[in-house]
């Protein structure tokens, strides 16, 4: 099915229509703000420059390429994957590829963007704070049982309801390599029953949302916002290239944040070994420490809840809790749970 833009919606689980594009109405506050809370999501086409956007992505191939991510004989823009080194967040090999692409301050550079950051302040009515941990996703090709399951970014981000991502793909993104979608309105129905599930987080949402998934291609340039929220689901990747994006999140500065939003995703790199090559005078570093933020502890009960969940799982043999066993073994504080979690996980069968 096409868009007023000759888009094809992407075809998944079930039948998927168009994002609407609200990218005739970004200077007007108001009804973005009203979008927004109708629907969870805007999508904004050609928001950031696409010349920023590609030589990003030349950036993060590169590194992506000399780590053995993709193959040597085909051209690096192409971003063919190599299926045999295959891994996902948060095993150590793509962590440790993911960390060297944190420390390029153009990185983080992109994120304070004007376009983006002007948006969001005409949405909100207020200053607005780009989270400092900043995310990004590199997506191997055709492992579809990795691909990130429904759920909601509140969970894992906290603080304010009221955070908004920018989800945007480091260069043109057809259908056929997935993406985002997102449940239409589903922001507004609270937080969702939810199981442990293979992909980023680790969790999926057991509501099937029929009937309300939104989703589409993407240029270099374009943007997707949503609520912390918003039900939002990958979508496989059916070519032979890597797909990388980045996920990067707004909130008001008068609200409360948490202390995780503060601290690079991937620790346990920190930010002065982030910062180590950058000039002295960025005005990235450490661009949050000058405000009088609002600090709310984070609740841990939800992750605690999918841990015990994945745990009885994994027990029984269920391949769907891997995701969330690497999760505690990398980054649970206790030793005694780790320890069971690297048990239960050497002796599940092998995910496809």
């Amino acid at each position: 099915m096409g868009n007023d833009n000759g888009e094809q919606s992407v075809a998944t689980m079930d039948q998927t229509q168009p994002f609407l594009d609200s990218s005739d109405i970004i200077d007007d506050g108001r009804e973005l703000a009203r979008r927004m809370d109708r629907d969870g999501y805007l999508v904004v086409r050609g928001l950031l420059n696409p010349d920023r956007i590609f030589a990003l992505r030349q950036r993060f191939l590169t590194i992506a390429y000399k780590a053995g991510w993709l193959h040597t004989d085909s051209p690096l823009n192409e971003a063919t994957a190599d299926p045999s080194s295959f891994c996902v967040e948060p095993e150590d090999p793509y962590m440790e590829i993911i960390r060297r692409m944190n420390r390029i301050e153009e990185f983080h550079a992109l994120q304070h963007d004007p376009a983006l950051v002007g948006l969001l302040e005409r949405m909100c009515g207020e200053p607005i704070l780009p989270h400092p941990r900043l995310i990004t996703r590199a997506i191997f090709p055709r492992r579809d049982a990795f691909t990130t399951p429904p759920h909601q970014d509140f969970i894992p981000i906290q603080g304010t309801p009221d955070t908004y991502t920018a989800w945007f793909p480091l260069g043109d993104l057809p259908s056929s390599m997935g993406g985002v979608e997102i449940a239409e309105g589903s922001h507004v129905g609270g937080l969702y029953d939810f199981q442990p599930g293979l992909g980023a987080g680790g969790i999926e949402i057991t509501e099937s949302f029929e009937g309300r998934w939104r989703g589409g291609s993407f240029a270099a340039g374009d943007v997707l916002f949503f609520h912390s929220m918003a039900v939002h689901r990958g979508v496989p990747n059916k070519t032979d290239a890597l797909r990388l994006s980045v996920d990067s999140r707004y909130q008001k500065i008068s609200e409360p944040i948490a202390p995780g939003s503060l601290l690079p995703h991937t620790k346990p790199q920190t930010w002065d070994e982030i910062y180590a090559d950058w000039p002295a005078d960025s005005p990235y570093r450490n661009y949050w420490s000058t405000l009088n933020l609002q600090v709310e502890e984070y609740d841990d009960s939800y992750h605690g809840k999918r841990d015990d969940m994945a745990l009885e799982m994994a027990a029984q043999g269920d391949p769907r809790s891997r995701s969330v066993l690497q999760r505690i073994v990398a980054r649970d504080p206790d030793p005694t749970k780790r320890e069971q979690a690297q048990s239960l996980l050497d002796a599940l069968p092998t995910t496809p």
